[in-house]
């Protein structure tokens, strides 16, 4: 009960300080995260790419899906089910996304089921905050990410988005919580110290 207490006022803080951020700010954030990831070798080797739309705050996702996709990627984006896990699509431009539940925009392709990430050589997720040493994400608190990580294999390159100042070191944990490998700010690809964590 402890740790959900502690990620509570921690999820309360960071949307905080995010909120204040001025929206110059966030799009150079977004332009300088996605610069740093498409010039890594094992981002422009990845064929299948599991990223997300992002919202609100967030760094956002727009030009990096847009840019993987056009450099040959396949990308599929989550589906919100009603259970809150992720159902996945294909996204295939930008005309091809749909308001989905909570309004985040979602691919109209056919879904191809919750195992579909399995596939993938590089997964990105949404965080408000990793910790630098674990790679344990604190993220919003619907477990809908945990779930879908935990079917990623252990080779697989899994990467959080983050504005800066959201490595957090001694982020409170579950067991259910997953780890990521990387974190990627404007400042560059930080490597987590992930211990035996997918």
């Amino acid at each position: 009960m402890e740790a959900s207490l502690d990620k509570f006022e921690l999820r309360r803080e960071i949307l905080r300080e995010r909120s204040i951020m001025d929206a110059g700010e966030r799009r150079e954030s977004a332009r300088r995260i996605r610069e740093t990831l498409l010039d890594q070798p094992w981002v422009q080797m990845a064929g299948l790419v599991a990223c997300y739309w992002s919202t609100g705050t967030e760094p956002s996702t727009e030009g990096l899906v847009f840019a993987l996709w056009k450099h040959g990627a396949t990308v599929i984006l989550p589906v919100l089910r009603e259970d809150n896990d992720l159902d996945w699509a294909v996204y295939d431009g930008p005309d091809t996304l749909a308001p989905g539940r909570h309004g985040i925009m979602e691919p109209v392709d056919t879904r191809r089921g919750v195992d579909t990430i399995r596939t993938a050589a590089l997964v990105i997720v949404p965080a408000l905050a990793v910790d630098p040493h674990s790679g344990v994400r604190l993220g919003r608190g619907g477990g809908s990410y945990d779930r879908a990580l935990a079917r990623v294999g252990p080779n697989v390159p899994t990467v959080a988005l983050l504005h800066e100042g959201e490595l957090r070191p001694g982020l409170p944990a579950e067991p259910h919580d997953r780890a990521v490998k990387y974190a990627a700010l404007p400042s560059g690809i930080h490597v987590n110290r992930v211990k035996g964590l997918a």
